[in-house]
């Protein structure tokens, strides 16, 4: 698991500890909650302790509204929510870690094959004789970290890529609920006017008909009371419908808030991935002149007069 993700983890299993003792929410500290996990960084643990700081007091009032069953209930599951995200948050940090770990691997390697590089060229210099087969394995290695090149750019167009459909895809998903949470709080109020008004309408059946009828009065007594219920339960579940929706929308928003944060992230990545693609680029720069440079000398000194001399007296002994 990153480091990051345990650090908040850590801090929420600490504030539930000190709570659990019989510390109050409000007491607690960033300070205190450092002095029981003794890791990560207190911007990390300020986060984190607002956020869970304020699922808290949503808990709270949620609990003081709803009958103790059904709050209980909305807490589990909005528990087993919040470790559900945790998880899935840990295990995409540890993948991104991965393959930030895998990139720079790969640069190590290509800057090990540029030192051996330099160390040929070194060589090469001392050696005039074996120039020509020399200076053909500088050219294959060169074309190899040309290769490397290429890989590292594919690598950071694949993190760019990455980082806006996960952008795309949390904006698409947060306008897909605010738009559904829309509607059923529109069919709901619907549903809430004609439940009153047909509960309405039973109450003016019932004192018609009690009226007119006597010996009826305890069977229309009764439909009303039970019109009643029927309608305190539709309320009632309505309410805690509304609830569940508004849940959902906070959700999602602390989603989308762990969606830019990758996106952050992810264009750190790219930037690093960038900067070493052009060292490499320098570098691979400096090889083709030095190389250049040898073949130029090679060049002339295969032109000089002392070669040619020797050239020429070669056959006649």
């Amino acid at each position: 698991m990153s480091r990051i993700s345990n650090t908040r983890i850590r801090t929420r299993e600490a504030a539930a500890q000190l709570v659990a003792s019989g510390r109050l929410p409000h007491e607690l500290t960033v300070d205190r909650i450092y002095a029981e996990i003794r890791q990560g960084s207190r911007t990390t643990i300020n986060d984190e302790l607002k956020l869970w700081k304020d699922e808290q007091t949503r808990n709270d009032a949620l609990a003081a509204a709803l009958p103790p069953a059904v709050a209980d209930a909305m807490l589990s599951v909005w528990a087993l929510a919040v470790e559900h995200g945790e998880r899935v948050f840990a295990q995409r940090g540890d993948e991104l870690e991965a393959d930030a770990a895998a990139a720079i691997m790969r640069a190590g390697a290509l800057e090990s094959a540029q030192a051996e590089l330099q160390g040929e060229l070194r060589t090469v210099r001392g050696q005039l004789d074996d120039q020509q087969a020399r200076l053909a394995t500088v050219l294959a290695e060169l074309a190899q970290t040309h290769s490397g090149r290429d890989a590292a750019l594919r690598l950071a167009e694949a993190a760019t890529a990455e980082r806006d459909a996960a952008r795309a895809q949390s904006e698409q998903a947060l306008h897909g609920m605010r738009s559904v949470h829309l509607q059923e709080l529109e069919a709901l109020r619907a549903t809430h006017a004609e439940h009153e008004t047909a509960l309405r309408a039973e109450v003016d059946q019932a004192t018609a008909r009690l009226e007119g009828v006597q010996k009826r009065v305890m069977l229309q007594t009764e439909e009303a009371r039970d019109a009643q219920r029927r309608a305190e339960a539709a309320l009632s579940e309505i309410r805690t419908r509304n609830e569940q929706l508004v849940g959902d929308v906070q959700r999602i928003s602390a989603d989308a808030a762990e969606q830019r944060r990758l996106a952050g992230r992810h264009e750190k990545l790219l930037d690093r991935v960038t900067q070493e693609a052009r060292d490499l680029r320098r570098e691979r720069d400096a090889l083709a002149q030095q190389v250049a440079s040898l073949q130029g000398q090679l060049k002339a000194y295969e032109k000089s007069p002392t070669v040619r001399r020797a050239r020429v007296s070669r056959p006649a002994t």
